[in-house]
């Protein structure tokens, strides 16, 4: 009789809404896009996405393909739901941002930012261990075909 009890209190639990990590909700809505890497949640939270590290456009920079990065995360996440997913090793970087894998409408955007070349891989201990080799792949591949901004700068800043 208890553990059925435990088990509709875990049912009630999840049907409220949407159910949360150690570091943050499953599920959420954008506020605005900082740059192509880092996004702030309806509510303040920053989202710093995991593995990737996009040119900058922000404090007064505009390095190469740093724009081509941020529209394309503002057209993948403006008005959707984003699905976020974490490392719980580690659940916010040095500046107090939030680190996340984001998915939209079943996308792994981080994914899609290396695999187009619109993002260099980072790996920062310890979070993203179990898919660091992956991004780091994505990254080479992207490399190698000349894809986005490794066939189109000639400095890629996030790549030193």
């Amino acid at each position: 009789m208890r553990a059925l009890l435990v088990l509709l209190g875990a049912a009630a639990l999840s049907a409220c809404g949407p159910t949360m990590s150690k570091c943050g909700p499953s599920t959420a809505q954008v506020d605005f896009v900082v740059d192509g890497d880092t996004i702030e949640l309806v509510g303040g939270t920053r989202i710093r996405l995991l593995l990737v590290d996009t040119p900058e456009t922000t404090n007064g920079k505009n390095d190469c393909y740093g724009q081509e990065a941020k529209n394309f995360t503002v057209s993948q996440v403006a008005g959707k739901t984003l699905e976020l997913t974490y490392d719980e090793l580690g659940c916010t970087d040095r500046f107090g941002r939030t680190l996340a894998y984001v998915k939209v409408d079943g996308v792994d955007l981080n994914k899609e930012l290396a695999t187009r070349g619109l993002a260099c891989f980072l790996f920062v201990k310890p979070s993203g261990t179990s898919r660091q080799e992956e991004f780091a792949t994505y990254e080479a591949e992207a490399k190698t075909n000349r894809v986005g901004m490794w066939g189109a700068c000639t400095d890629i800043p996030c790549s030193m």
